[in-house]
């Protein structure tokens, strides 16, 4: 399988590549991996139609996809199955070997002896993987891309408007807090200004009161 390695890292830029595979043993392949590099690739698993004679895809037929870390004491980073047609994704955490793996299984009931019978394989695996450039991201990958970029922005502009809220509602709040203290002020003064009133009235009541009293003994 190694063999096939220059040709997967060209399969965003060339045709798709096929191989067989013997439902009895998966089939492996080792790809070098910088660090950080997205790796798309989608695949389509064909058996053989005797009444059509050509390969062709089975709704039967399901395939789990492991993908390990082989310089992280075999880590595995994908562990998924899927049916005749899908896709996985996943990016390299650090840089080094990663193993990919193919195993395929049928519930046909044609596929034990077909791959005893064909010297390619039971089931033919069409394989295309995109390497290290989002652009070569399909189109409805892009797509939902674009969606969640919008969404992101959305959520962005909402919060830039609850910031917005938020500050207006401090300024609101400062205003009234100044208000209230101006108030509170005034209030004060003007009670300070009733006290002294009211004591300047109370001490000339007073006064009055003596004049009088002393008037009074000497008449």
């Amino acid at each position: 399988m190694r063999a096939i390695l220059p040709l997967l890292s060209l399969a965003s830029m060339a045709q798709a590549l096929y191989f067989y595979i013997d439902v009895t043993t998966p089939r492996c392949f080792f790809e070098e991996l910088p660090k950080d590099t997205l790796v798309v690739g989608h695949y389509v698993a064909e058996e053989w139609d005797d009444q059509r004679h050509h390969w062709a895809k089975h709704e039967g037929i399901s395939i789990y996809i492991s993908v390990d870390e082989i310089f992280d004491n075999d880590h595995r980073v994908v562990s998924q199955r899927g049916g005749p047609s899908g896709k996985f994704t996943f990016t390299a955490a650090e840089a080094g070997d990663h193993k990919i793996c193919f195993t395929p299984s049928s519930s046909s009931g044609r596929s034990s002896w077909l791959s005893m019978a064909q010297p390619n394989g039971g089931i033919r695996l069409t394989l295309d993987m995109a390497i290290g450039e989002t652009s070569a991201i399909d189109s409805s990958d892009k797509s939902k891309i674009a969606d969640l970029a919008t969404r992101v922005k959305d959520l962005n502009a909402r919060l830039n408007d609850i910031r917005r809220e938020q500050v207006f509602q401090r300024e609101r709040e400062a205003e009234f807090r100044d208000q209230s203290e101006s108030t509170n002020a005034r209030v004060v003064r003007w009670i300070l200004i009733q006290l002294f009133v009211l004591a300047g009235t109370c001490a000339w009541q007073l006064s009055h009161l003596r004049s009088f009293f002393i008037k009074q003994k000497l008449t």
